[in-house]
């Protein structure tokens, strides 16, 4: 597939996907979604990345779904009639971030500007959300008579308590960067001009690291939130199992006896 909307490049096992539509601000439709599942499903099935970085140029992250463009089920040529505006979370928004939780590796977003109603789920769904001090998380569903969506009311609870979240999302307040940090929304706040390399320091990093055992956290994190201690220790002993048959392993404690940094191989 030829990319119109985003850019997707790869480098050093690690994989950068950017939204370029900043004359937008980054906004979605059904063709940027497409493209960016097909780069997503690249990093899953090539096998070759051990990271994948999301962002968007310009003064945005991403502005959430263009309403202009069909991106909420509607568009400057909708009818006059009801429409689903869910239809499209189902067939496109949805399955993105279906297929960023279920990726083997892991995932940064780095967040450059507003991240706002689809773009603010997709920014707070990476595994470490890096933002620069200009940015800003954005929940504005009810301005225009929706309610969140693409798991904001599954994730936002989870991240910022209830009642932060359930104010972020019924009054429509901005969240600064500096705030969202504060709230245990996002990782770190950086300054704007240090978001890339700080960005790439952390990628580097964890394109370095045993990558099984990188997607084992992700995942028995994901999983842990819903369950019982004890079905959580049954996920942590089933995770142990297939951690400790990796050759990341064997190395690590060799690399740990030998007194000398590990060098994993992502297996």
């Amino acid at each position: 597939m030829a990319y119109e909307h985003i850019l997707f490049s790869e480098a050093d096992g690690i994989a950068t996907l950017t939204i370029n539509r900043p004359e937008r601000m980054n906004a979605l439709h059904v063709g940027v979604i497409a493209e960016m599942i097909h780069a997503v499903d690249r990093v899953r099935d090539e096998g070759t990345a051990r990271v994948l970085v999301l962002t968007g140029t310009g003064r945005a992250f991403c502005s959430g779904a263009d309403l202009a463009g069909g991106g909420a089920g509607g568009g400057s040529e909708r009818s006059s009639g009801p429409v689903d505006a869910g239809k499209v979370l189902e067939t496109h928004f949805n399955p993105l971030l279906e297929r960023l939780f279920a990726l083997p590796v892991p995932f940064i977003t780095a967040i450059n500007g507003a991240a706002a109603g689809a773009g603010c789920s997709y920014a707070l769904a990476g595994d470490i959300v890096i933002a620069g001090k200009s940015a800003y998380f954005l929940q504005a569903f009810v301005n225009i008579g929706l309610v969140p969506d693409v798991g904001s009311t599954w994730m936002l609870p989870r991240l910022a308590g209830k009642a932060r979240a359930q104010a972020m999302m019924m009054l429509g307040e901005r969240i600064p960067a500096e705030t969202a940090a504060d709230w245990g929304m996002i990782y770190k706040v950086v300054e704007d001009a240090e978001l890339a390399a700080t960005t790439q320091a952390i990628a580097e990093k964890l394109a370095r690291g045993p990558t099984v055992s990188l997607s084992l956290i992700r995942s028995g994190i994901r999983a842990c939130m819903d369950m019982t201690l004890t079905e959580g220790l049954m996920v942590e002993r089933r995770n142990q199992l297939t951690a400790g048959r990796t050759a990341d392993f064997a190395e690590g404690v060799m690399a740990f006896l030998q007194k000398r940094p590990a060098v994993f191989s992502g297996k």
